[in-house]
């Protein structure tokens, strides 16, 4: 026999309190840790100047400058959709006129631009006064093109840190300038050889598929963290071809790991090329 239970008023409320305690606290620990993520969240209630639902303005930066920037975004996308076919990324773009603004949204002071992406699909990039460039925008726009593609779980648990800033720096011209895929390898390998001191002092791979492994060093540590990314990377798209990402990409997507379908493509160009093991230093 089903028995019918019977709350007291008094239970009832003592049981609604201890639940909007739970919030509030729950909301007070995730403004601690993520009050960057929460800002970003909340830019449309900020003195940011909304230009469309995907870009926000800072009001330090002058009207005059701003076409220039809203021109340079649309470059930086061009050159993503010639990289990787289409651009399908559709994070929040911010522009931040002063360091405080950029501290404030990105929770770092480091680097030109910044990208975030959240369990629940929202991604943002952040971009600093000294990071309104086609560089810096296009290497963010990557970064949010992975993470749109594989989504947030994949992109964290399975795609190491090296490949995620290795493929960002092929659209990022800052510190290797060519495009065809053999001369990029070269520069990238001649970069590297000279911050390597002529391969005497490297970095492997796995010890840059954290972040904390990435960044979690002093400034010539990570200087040659992106030059190892880029060697790398640079190698491989050279042994794949330009259909080399979309291939990995659907390997992924259809449940296969990251290291089975790159190592299987990585040896596949390597024997189809028949290159000497002196070509490339990390083997």
């Amino acid at each position: 026999m089903l028995k019918r239970l019977r709350f007291s008023f008094p239970l009832v409320l003592s049981i609604t309190k201890y639940l909007m305690v739970g919030l509030l606290l729950s909301f007070i620990s995730y403004y601690v840790l993520y009050s960057h993520i929460f800002y970003c969240q909340t830019i449309g209630f900020s003195t940011f100047e909304k230009v469309n639902k995907k870009l926000y303005v800072s009001p330090g930066i002058a009207p005059g400058h701003r076409e220039q920037m809203y021109a340079t975004i649309l470059r930086a996308r061009q050159r993503v959709a010639a990289f990787w076919g289409t651009a399908t990324g559709e994070a929040t773009i911010i522009l931040c006129s002063s360091p405080e603004e950029y501290q404030k949204y990105c929770h770092s002071s480091e680097g030109a631009g910044c990208s975030l992406g959240t369990p629940w699909g929202d991604s943002y990039i952040i971009l600093n006064p000294f990071g309104l460039n086609e560089d810096v925008i296009s290497h963010e726009m990557c970064h949010d093109e992975l993470f749109t593609r594989l989504g947030w779980w994949k992109t964290t648990r399975q795609i190491p840190q090296w490949f995620n800033e290795g493929l960002a720096l092929m659209l990022d011209r800052r510190f290797v300038v060519e495009t065809d895929s053999l001369q990029r390898y070269q520069s990238y390998h001649d970069e590297w050889m000279y911050l390597t001191h002529g391969a005497q002092e490297v970095l492997e791979l796995e010890q840059l598929a954290s972040m904390k492994g990435f960044f979690g060093g002093n400034q010539r540590h990570v200087m040659l963290a992106y030059m190892t990314a880029g060697m790398e990377v640079s190698y491989w798209l050279m042994l794949t071809g330009s259909q080399g990402v979309g291939v990995l990409m659907e390997g992924i997507q259809d449940g296969r790991s990251f290291d089975e379908s790159y190592q299987g493509m990585k040896k596949a160009g390597e024997a189809r090329r028949r290159l000497p093991p002196s070509f490339y230093p990390l083997h």
